[in-house]
């Protein structure tokens, strides 16, 4: 079994609204050398599966079709062999 992190970020490109949002709350809270903030999405999840290969199609595909939106955003992901329980 693996235990799949995957990140997803809107791609730079892509205007971030919230990123902006949270960025005048931090002017207004005093962060004033802040710039540049953008927000995405951290999933963490399991595959069950000894063939590494096979773990790394899956999560490429639950990424890609699922968690991010290929128009929009990017993911990255990583991986570990984790003990079964």
């Amino acid at each position: 079994m693996y235990k799949a992190v995957v990140i997803v970020k809107r791609r730079p490109t892509i205007l971030d609204p919230e990123g902006k949002a949270v960025e005048q709350g931090a002017r207004l809270l005093g962060f004033n050398n802040v710039s540049g903030t953008r927000i995405g999405k951290y999933i963490e999840f399991y595959v069950n599966s000894d063939d590494v290969e096979a773990v790394k199609k899956e999560i490429e595909e639950y990424a890609g079709k699922l968690l991010s939106n290929p128009i929009m955003e990017d993911f990255e992901y990583s991986f570990e062999k984790v003990e079964n329980d």
